[in-house]
């Protein structure tokens, strides 16, 4: 894979560039946050390895940069910020896994592939659309009512999940496998809070098609969307 490496500190890029050449992929070095929206922007990244504090811009800002302007690349932060608050938030932010450091370097590796298999498959590129809902997970961009709705990654990816099963019963641990890859519950709020996230959007342009069953899970209104 070529991989993107975003960290400011020569001794610990060094030692990440290392162990990800390694074990055979390529790598590209960016030390500032400016530095790694233009990398974005050029393409070629299958995944990237995102420090959260940089020099001129966060990581945070940088992953919020890449969602609004539609780059799907799994991200995966690192961070010496390693409270479980920290971890909530740069995985709410938009990013696909979160590991403090210090760390151990086969598994940031593994870790790395782990967030690139999870990619949405080729075959659910096609376009969505129920009523006048759209989502285009090709190029992370929905509207409703030609009217553009801004999603980070994880909220998008929870619309698109919600979409492929219309008016069906969708529960929190679908959720957690489908658009996290977890086959656990984690015993934070991370569904719930990015789905608030969601529906505010939605609710900002007048739609309303999130119906909470509670104890049970969410469904998706068809005749909502119109």
């Amino acid at each position: 894979m070529q991989l993107l490496v975003v960290e400011d500190d020569p001794i610990i890029a060094g030692q990440i560039i290392a162990g990800l050449e390694r074990v055979g992929h390529r790598t590209r070095l960016a030390t500032t946050g400016s530095e790694a929206i233009l990398a974005l922007r050029e393409g070629g990244c299958d995944a990237v390895v995102l420090d959260r504090m940089l020099p001129d811009i966060t990581g945070l800002s940088v992953i919020d940069h890449a969602r609004r302007e539609g780059h799907a690349t799994p991200i995966l932060m690192l961070s010496a910020l390693g409270s479980v608050k920290d971890r909530i938030e740069g995985l709410e932010s938009g990013a696909d896994d979160y590991l403090a450091k210090p760390f151990d370097m086969d598994e940031l590796a593994a870790r790395v592939a782990s967030i690139a298999r999870r990619r949405a498959p080729r075959a659910e590129s096609a376009r969505l659309e129920v009523g006048r809902l759209h989502l285009d997970p090709s190029s992370h961009q929905a509207w409703f009512r030609d009217a553009s709705i801004v999603l980070n990654r994880k909220q998008f990816s929870l619309l698109a999940h919600l979409l492929r099963n219309v008016d069906r019963l969708i529960t929190r641990s679908m959720l957690l496998e489908g658009v996290w890859g977890y086959s656990f519950a984690p015993t934070t709020n991370i569904v719930e809070s990015n789905m608030s996230r969601l529906r505010t959007a939605l609710l900002g342009l007048g739609c309303d098609p999130i119906e909470t069953q509670r104890g049970a899970g969410y469904i998706l209104r068809s005749e909502r969307c119109a």
